[in-house]
């Protein structure tokens, strides 16, 4: 339990009401790599099922700033951009794309972190495309990239009770321990980046 609330309390203090004044952080930068942790902003949510994405950019190290001009919260560090939106879950996409486009990064090297209803809790897995099985968040980012054929890590929330919504379960908070789940998502970024999709998929789909 108390790794699981040290994950609550980063995702809550890189909320963007505590970050530092605008800069144009990404007009003077170049990266190779964009990775997008989906979530939606504020402390309301910082602990829900929905913002692991979110979880999983604190538990890369990335330093978020305000990035001028876009609709997102940046920081590139070796090659690689990490970002997530000031947006909510549902338009992610007026974030991603234009940042996808000022740093000119193509889709294939475009990461999305997100929650999936279709894992059980605990597993991640990683794929290049396919359907956004009812995710609002992806399909705002398949629209603004004009293609479904990026990168995801795939965090698993599993499905809810019967008797419970599904907007609810995702935004209702996290009660496991995930620090070991948001662990194994940043490895398979990692992997993603420094080696190849298989190499992701065979490392992480055997760990969980």
């Amino acid at each position: 339990m108390l790794t699981f609330i040290r994950a609550m309390f980063r995702a809550r203090s890189s909320s963007p009401t505590k970050t530092a004044s605008p800069q144009d952080l990404v007009a003077d930068l170049a990266a190779d790599w964009l990775v997008v942790g989906l979530g939606n902003p504020g402390d309301k949510y910082a602990a829900t099922r929905h913002n692991v994405g979110y979880m999983v950019l604190d538990e890369l190290g990335a330093q978020l700033q305000p990035a001028r001009g876009f609709k997102a919260l940046v920081d590139v560090q070796n090659n690689t951009a990490y970002a997530r939106s000031t947006t909510y879950m549902n338009t992610s996409g007026e974030a991603v794309g234009p940042l996808a486009t000022k740093l000119g990064i193509p889709p294939e090297r475009i990461i999305v972190i997100h929650d999936e209803l279709d894992l059980p809790a605990g597993k991640v897995r990683v794929k290049l495309g396919g359907n956004e099985n009812g995710h609002n968040g992806l399909k705002s980012i398949t629209e603004a990239l004009g293609t479904r054929d990026y990168l995801r890590v795939r965090v698993g929330i599993g499905r809810p009770p019967q008797s419970t919504a599904v907007t609810d379960w995702v935004l209702g908070p996290v009660e496991e321990d995930i620090e070991a789940q948001l662990q194994l998502a940043a490895e398979a970024v990692h992997l993603l980046i420094d080696d190849s999709l298989q190499a992701a998929q065979n490392t992480i789909h055997a760990k969980s």
